[in-house]
């Protein structure tokens, strides 16, 4: 993108109010969605009907989300932190349990695995995909670990395969190889080796908040899951327990269900606009050097959730940060920082975690930013906000 084009683009497209580093909607709604909405508020007026509890939508959703995922089983939860929180409950944590995952993480595995008794242990990442490293998960598992419980980051599959390998390396002394959970809140629609994201995994917990790939109206979740007997436990866990396990109220809602089965059937829609506008944004900036643009390896299928982006090592810490004021402040383009390693900066987790030091974790927090990236952009948009970080970031080289 030459000058000029960077300058009649600046000059004519920038957005009159700030576009989210992380959009507030990641998807978007269409009449259907409204209509569907509608449709089931007036069927559940009649006090014989009423919202229900399981009911025939919420079974439909569960079960056209674990054919799109290619596993056995799916159950709706009110959100991906609940559903996180409910993995953990299956494995029965003892004290001195431990749980592997990366650091370099939004807060809310490493709290399920606090909240429910577990240890956990905090894992390097793999500097170009953002993944739990497998060595580092090599290098830390013991005769304690429980669980592996890597996040699908920013968009793009873990390498699951790996993970079972280690954990088949390294049987616990009592409840066999450490079971593989994947946490996808931000990476539904994700594949890897041919499959859906999901696949392959003892469990997948997926979100529906309204800034993921897909929102049953703000909220929601669902985790994946082949075993029956795991199945059987994670729906007693939502549903006020019963006979054999302790439960309350983590129900997705009729309405919900309803919408997700919409939202559902437009995913790869919605995903398949956002790879196009991360592939035109790397074209664009692939002669940028100071930019590592994200990484897509060979077997997996990016969908680019957030468009993740490193600055030189000379340039980490305080240069990053001008760069994303300048860009929110002169160019009303956000950058998000997704995310700082939570070991050292959640104070929760920092107590209970101990002291670790990752230094690959830390150093890559100080240079990686994210920048605003959503499926209705226009190809036009797509390329102001190219223009916007060219010019930031000659203006920069300057300083």
């Amino acid at each position: 993108m030459d000058a000029a084009r960077r300058k009649e683009l600046l000059r004519e497209l920038k957005p009159p109010v700030l576009w989210p580093g992380e959009p507030l909607l990641g998807g978007w709604y269409t009449e259907e969605e409204i209509e569907v909405v509608v449709k089931t508020i007036r069927e559940s007026m009649d006090w014989t009907v009423g919202f229900g509890f399981i009911c025939p939508e919420i079974e439909e959703f569960e079960r056209e989300f674990a054919a799109y995922c290619g596993t056995a089983d799916c159950v709706t939860v009110n959100g991906a932190g609940t559903g996180l929180d409910m993995t953990m409950m299956c494995l029965d944590l003892e004290p001195g349990d431990e749980v592997i995952a990366p650091s370099i993480n939004f807060r809310a595995a490493p709290m399920a695995i606090i909240g429910q008794g577990g240890t956990f242990v905090p894992g390097e990442v793999d500097p170009r995909t953002l993944q739990l490293d497998p060595a580092d998960v090599e290098r830390k598992i013991t005769p304690r670990t429980r669980a592996i419980l890597p996040t699908h980051m920013n968009g793009l599959s873990a390498p699951i395969d790996e993970y079972i390998e280690i954990a088949e390396r390294h049987p616990h002394p009592k409840y066999g190889p450490p079971k593989v959970i994947g946490d996808a809140a931000r990476a539904l629609g994700g594949g890897y080796k041919g499959h859906k994201i999901g696949y392959g995994a003892w469990m997948t917990v997926f979100s529906f908040h309204t800034q993921k790939n897909m929102t049953t109206l703000g909220e929601g979740g669902a985790i994946t899951v082949d075993d029956p007997e795991v199945a059987a436990r994670l729906r007693a866990i939502r549903q006020f327990g019963g006979d054999r396990w302790w439960g309350t109220n983590y129900k997705m809602t009729k309405v919900q269900a309803a919408v997700g089965l919409v939202q559902l059937r437009r995913l790869d829609e919605m995903v398949a606009a956002r790879r196009r506008l991360a592939h035109q944004r790397n074209e664009i900036l692939a002669d940028v050097p100071e930019l590592t643009l994200p990484y897509e390896p060979r077997d997996c299928y990016h969908t680019y959730y957030l468009y993740t982006c490193l600055v030189p090592r000379e340039w980490a810490g305080a240069k990053r940060d001008r760069l994303m004021a300048i860009m929110a402040e002169e160019y009303n383009v956000g950058c998000i920082v997704a995310n700082p390693p939570v070991h050292n900066t959640v104070p929760f987790i920092a107590r209970h975690a101990g002291h670790w030091h990752l230094p690959v974790s830390e150093e890559l927090a100080a240079r990686l930013f994210c920048v605003s990236l959503h499926p209705t952009m226009t190809p036009e948009q797509n390329e102001y906000v190219c223009a916007a970080l060219i010019e930031t970031i000659e203006r920069l080289r300057k300083e």
